[in-house]
């Protein structure tokens, strides 16, 4: 991957929405792109583990965690099993758990900050749905750039 998110603003600011630059990096890859999969889930990650055990095909998987700093939604597990089914990144509103694994893992992850302690697993949550955080709109499809200096998203795939 050539680009950064800062070529892409000054080439195609006008297609792109920008997240506010609320998220940490936490993975071992800080550049990351493909479309989005969404995830509408609160202090549950049940839909998050389903959906990473699916085929990823390179998507990024974005999570609206209503922002809860009360609990990890995502862990070395998830993360490992994204790996393995091909998945890009993740993007997620909330807290992620296991940090120090995370960061050796070759997966773009961006999150809020850590905790330590586990979500609940009741099955909770809609999968892709719409979502609203970080001061712009998030559409499964959508085409995620994400590095060291920020989120990207636009309708569509850019031009190389």
């Amino acid at each position: 991957m050539s680009w950064t998110t800062p070529d892409l603003c000054d080439a195609f600011s006008e297609r792109l929405r920008i997240a506010e630059p609320l998220f940490r990096d936490f993975g071992g890859e800080p550049k990351f792109s493909g479309p989005a999969e969404t995830i509408k889930c609160f202090e549950d990650n049940s839909r998050i583990a389903e959906t990473v055990a699916t085929e990823g095909r390179g998507r990024v998987l974005v999570i609206d965690a209503g922002g809860s700093v009360r609990c990890g939604m995502f862990g070395d597990n998830l993360a490992s099993k994204a790996i393995e089914n091909g998945w890009a990144g993740v993007i997620l509103w909330g807290c992620i758990r296991d940090a120090e694994v995370i960061a050796r893992l070759p997966l773009g992850v961006k999150a809020l900050g850590v905790h330590p302690l586990k979500s609940v697993k009741q099955g909770a949550g809609t999968m892709a749905c719409d979502l609203h955080f970080a001061g712009i709109d998030w559409h499964p499809g959508n085409m995620i750039y994400a590095d060291l200096n920020g989120i990207l998203v636009s309708e569509s795939a850019l031009p190389s």
